[in-house]
């Protein structure tokens, strides 16, 4: 049932994917199309993992209602998601200079 919250944010998740592949127009090479596959591919994994995560940690707390999984869960995914989006937004620059 935890996929359940992938499901909901992935359209948000394509957006977000969408903007970063195109913005900024220039440069466009090869090196940073590669890069921007990397990224949004580790995004796409480690959202998948913190949404398991963020599952289990509401599985275990035996006071929260059953909607409480499906919350942290989400929460943890979106959060995965723009820490490497961040990321990668940080370290792009430095990336495109060398090559």
């Amino acid at each position: 049932m935890a996929w359940l919250s992938l499901l909901l944010f992935l359209p948000w998740f394509g957006v977000m994917a969408a903007l970063y592949w195109w913005f900024p127009r220039q440069p466009r090479h090869r090196t940073r199309a590669v890069f921007d596959a990397c990224v949004l591919a580790l995004a796409l994994l480690v959202s998948i993992g913190f949404m398991h995560w963020g599952y289990r940690i509401g599985a275990a707390d035996v006071d929260a209602d059953a909607l409480w999984k499906q919350i942290l869960a989400v929460l943890y995914a979106y959060g995965g998601f723009l820490a490497v989006m961040t990321l990668a937004l940080l370290l792009r620059p430095r990336v495109l200079r060398r090559s």
